[in-house]
């Protein structure tokens, strides 16, 4: 009887692992230019209206470019952002007025320049999200080359070890 419920779990962990598999998004990261030009963090600008029409997702990365002698790009946190208050920031990002923040997780992401440039519209607010999963079928469903062979072989690696336990 052992045997029986051992074989039964396998084949459904197998089963799970599969299923969760197939229906990961299979979806390339963006990089979003704030504000859209080349010089993307300036003052005067509307960064609301321009994240209002942008999708931010887990694994997205921002693009910050400015002049590094007069903005900085801090990440702080909701009243911070509503109060354009620069002190106590989570995170100071600015680098060499080319810089890039990876969006790590499913949450709201707050930033402002400092030295009162926020009070001049240097703020913007995000929200990453998971990406939506893949509406296709799990047949017509396109694998990621970058996932396909280690897919396949966790797939054989995981046949061959119920076969050690079933046989």
């Amino acid at each position: 009887m052992e045997v029986f419920s051992l074989k039964k779990m396998l084949l459904w962990l197998i089963t799970v692992v599969n299923i969760l598999w197939s229906t990961a998004e299979c979806r390339e990261p963006v990089l979003h230019r704030v504000g859209g030009g080349k010089y993307t963090w300036a003052p005067n600008m509307n960064f609301t209206a321009w994240a209002m029409h942008e999708e931010f997702y887990v694994g997205d990365w921002l693009y910050f470019g400015f002049d590094k002698t007069r903005y900085s790009v801090l990440e702080v946190n909701k009243i911070n952002y509503n109060d354009c208050n620069d002190k106590n920031c989570m995170a100071n990002i600015t680098r060499g007025g080319r810089d890039v923040f990876n969006l790590t997780e499913a949450r709201p992401y707050y930033f402002l320049s400092g030295r009162g440039y926020c009070f001049k519209g240097m703020k913007v607010a995000v929200h990453a999200r998971y990406p939506p999963p893949d509406p296709a079928p799990l047949a017509v469903r396109n694998v990621c080359p970058s996932k396909s062979a280690s897919h396949g072989l966790a797939m054989l690696l995981a046949l061959f070890t119920s076969y050690a336990v079933i046989g």
